[in-house]
């Protein structure tokens, strides 16, 4: 029983959390933005005290079911893991604990929160190790099929589904997602949750509480018959069948053990005395050090976590746009900072996903990698939309309102001369000028080889770097008119 209700909530879980990444309906997708709220690290960065508390709750109470049932990258083994037993059944066995191995990846991980060098912590953290693995490498073949699908129905006059754009929105992150999913696929395809039990900090930081649950897994030495199923389809490496102990700092309560145990001698239930320890007293007691330094270095990581223009040609192929170089990135609105962005982002890239008009991207910048940073190659930052302050889990980018969106300054446009094309070649534009939402272009007049045009100029205090005059400026490859970031934005 306690196998199926595992897997159902873990299935419903799963499914939600795919469904906020595909942004399969907005509709549906802003009532289920809980669910990225619910992991443990954007909990922890967001300074969710509620939330953090009733996650080690349940984990002192029942175990680490937070590895089994919500977390996704978990489940994700799972599924490889149910793969793999498939192919060879009874395939696992108890290894010791490595402790030095994972108590140093957690003083890495920490210690990298601490100073805010994100590199690390955004490869490790789990549930965003997944968000990176759905929105680069699953989206596009959900895309696809969306398209598909839109264009077979257009034939007989049905418009369920609309046609979305495909584009590689970083390759870099598309790499690191595409090799995180081969390489955890594989080792728990073959090992079992081998991440969770020797790498992943969140599951560190959980064993912690679980050593002291209330709802263990037992074994009862009196009816065992030594058949060893129990160990073999332990997927955490848990279970020693000889000496008759579960390790509640591994055992997740997957409830497989119990599944299979044949003579009944397995229970999952409430410990009612402690065991005496055979350890001596003058040794140092490890697990409770590292218990104490763990919750001290994580409230104190939460705490500080705080060429030439051309034209086209009529029926000339028109070139792409390129990213223009900026001196400081321009970030999403509610982010206040990119310095707060970085100490709060696991880049989780759910902002990504979430951002209908095409202008949130993953970084390529090494000390803020596949962060999100804004450009306008294929979109700018509408007034009306407010989706990634809605979605974000970890407080790097905080909920506004519309109203408040339209008096945040994120950036301000800056006029490369060179570029425009009143300037080249002596026509007429104005584009910039005619879409500011927020009047902060002017045409004036000027003299460029002896002949009067009209050149864009740039109100930097009305600007909000929405990027629309960067987006829908003519010159090809590069604007004419591009937004530079603010180090701290500001309201009007």
């Amino acid at each position: 029983m306690l196998r199926k209700i595992r897997i159902t909530l873990a299935a419903v879980c799963f499914v939600l959390i795919n469904m906020l990444f595909l942004g399969i309906s907005w509709g549906i997708s802003q009532h289920i933005a809980w669910v990225a709220k619910i992991q443990f690290l954007p909990a922890l960065l967001a300074l969710d005290y509620a939330m953090l508390l009733v996650l080690i709750a349940v984990t002192l109470l029942f175990g680490r079911i937070y590895c089994s049932v919500i977390c996704p990258l978990g489940i994700m083994q799972d599924i490889f893991g149910w793969a793999g037993k498939k192919a060879k059944k009874n395939r696992y066995s108890h290894s010791p604990e490595k402790k030095w191995l994972r108590y140093s990846v957690l003083a890495v991980f920490i210690l990298c929160l601490i100073i805010g060098f994100a590199p690390v912590t955004t490869l490790l953290a789990p549930y965003s190790a997944y968000g990176r693995i759905v929105n680069s490498v699953f989206r596009p073949l959900y895309d696809l099929l969306n398209n598909g699908l839109a264009a077979f129905e257009s034939r007989y006059d049905s418009y369920v589904f609309s046609e979305v754009q495909l584009w590689m929105r970083s390759v870099t992150t598309f790499m690191i997602a595409l090799l995180t999913f081969i390489i955890l696929g594989f080792l728990a395809w073959r090992n079992g949750r081998t991440y969770c039990n020797t790498v992943c900090p969140v599951g560190t930081i959980l064993s912690f509480f679980s050593r002291f649950s209330l709802m263990r897994v037992q074994m009862d030495k009196s009816r065992c018959k030594n058949c060893s199923l129990c160990e073999k389809n332990c997927k955490t490496a848990a279970i020693d069948y000889k000496s008759g102990t579960v390790d509640a700092a591994r055992c997740i309560t997957c409830g497989d053990c119990l599944d299979k145990c044949k003579f009944d001698a397995l229970h999952y239930k409430p410990v009612l005395h402690l065991h005496k320890s055979t350890q001596d007293p003058a040794e140092p007691d490890l697990n409770k050090r590292a218990f104490l330094t763990g919750a001290v270095l994580a409230t104190s990581a939460a705490v500080m976590a705080e060429t030439r223009i051309k034209m086209d040609g009529g029926l000339a192929v028109i070139e792409d746009k390129q990213a223009p170089h900026r001196e400081t990135p321009v970030t999403p609105p509610g982010s206040v900072s990119a310095y707060n962005l970085n100490r709060h982002c696991t880049a989780c890239q759910l902002c990504v996903s979430a951002c209908p008009n095409n202008v949130l991207r993953p970084s390529a910048d090494p000390l803020h990698l596949m962060q999100p940073v804004m450009s306008f190659e294929r979109g700018y930052c509408r007034p009306e939309c407010t989706r990634c302050s809605q979605v974000c889990p970890t407080g790097a980018i905080r909920p506004i309102t519309k109203e408040e969106k339209t008096a945040i300054h994120i950036g301000h446009a800056v006029w490369i001369e060179q570029n425009c094309i009143p300037v080249s070649n002596g026509d007429h534009c104005g584009a910039c000028a005619r879409h500011c939402p927020a009047w902060a272009i002017q045409m004036v007049e000027k003299e460029v080889n002896g002949k009067l045009v009209e050149v864009p100029v740039v109100d930097s205090e009305k600007c909000v770097g929405c990027g629309k005059c960067e987006n829908l400026c003519p010159a090809r490859p590069f604007s004419a008119i591009y937004v530079e970031g603010n180090k701290m934005h500001h309201l009007n």
